[in-house]
């Protein structure tokens, strides 16, 4: 290994610290309190180190929702790459999602539970329209799509679906960071039932009545 490749490696292991270390400031106590000086006490270095690496901590952030989200892709990327039937396809994509997020959990939480504008510009994905806009819900809307050919569904109801997909697993994936102390054994038998879940979340239509006409045909109004 060269000097400059060493420099280069050193360079590279010290951003992955600060924004680790910030990630873990938005967490505990929120974006608003994240600080520069926070940082610098955190990973027991001088203020001076993180502004080599970073102009303020908006650019810290943004880095950390740049690598969270190509994280993230890459990870469905390779779920949408998985041959087989689309339910397969599904499982898959929705165990590399939690996979992903449990393998950087200070990330995962910092990003996805941030209120602030700047996040959301990322995050946000329940508005309509939402699976042309946002790369990842697309390939969840897409999966949820093949696992639906035939059936009389809208691509409305197909983003909803993908959009309750998401939120839910978003939930899932915070009770799995916070409750650590359930086990391997047992959060691996959870994974396994919640992609399985997953798979008859998708694409299931109620033929519910509407509750006035219920109503009527009983006599209640």
């Amino acid at each position: 290994m060269t000097i400059e490749e060493r420099r280069d490696r050193e360079k590279q292991k010290m951003k992955e610290l600060i924004l680790q270390a910030a990630a873990h400031i938005i967490v505990t106590d929120g974006y608003d309190k994240l600080s520069i000086r926070k940082i610098a006490n955190r990973i027991e270095y001088s203020p001076a180190i993180i502004y080599h690496y970073f102009s303020n901590k908006d650019e810290i952030l943004s880095q950390i929702l740049r690598q969270g989200y190509k994280n993230l892709m890459s990870a469905l990327a390779e779920g949408q790459a998985q041959a087989g039937p689309p339910e397969t396809r599904l499982k898959t994509l929705t165990r590399r999602y939690i996979d992903t997020a449990l393998e950087n959990p200070d990330q995962f939480m910092a990003v996805q539970l941030n209120k602030s504008s700047q996040v959301q510009e990322f995050t946000a994905y329940l508005f309509e329209g939402a699976a042309e806009e946002k790369p990842a819900l697309k390939i969840l809307a897409k999966a949820v799509a093949e696992i639906c050919t035939g059936q009389n569904v809208s691509d409305g109801e197909i983003e909803m679906t993908a959009q309750i997909i998401a939120t839910s697993t978003l939930g899932f994936i915070t009770k799995l960071i916070l409750e650590q102390d359930i086990g391997a054994h047992r959060r691996i038998q959870l994974i396994d039932r919640y992609t399985e879940t997953v798979i008859r979340m998708a694409c299931l239509k109620t033929e519910a009545q509407p509750i006035k006409n219920v109503m009527k045909r009983k006599g209640t109004i």
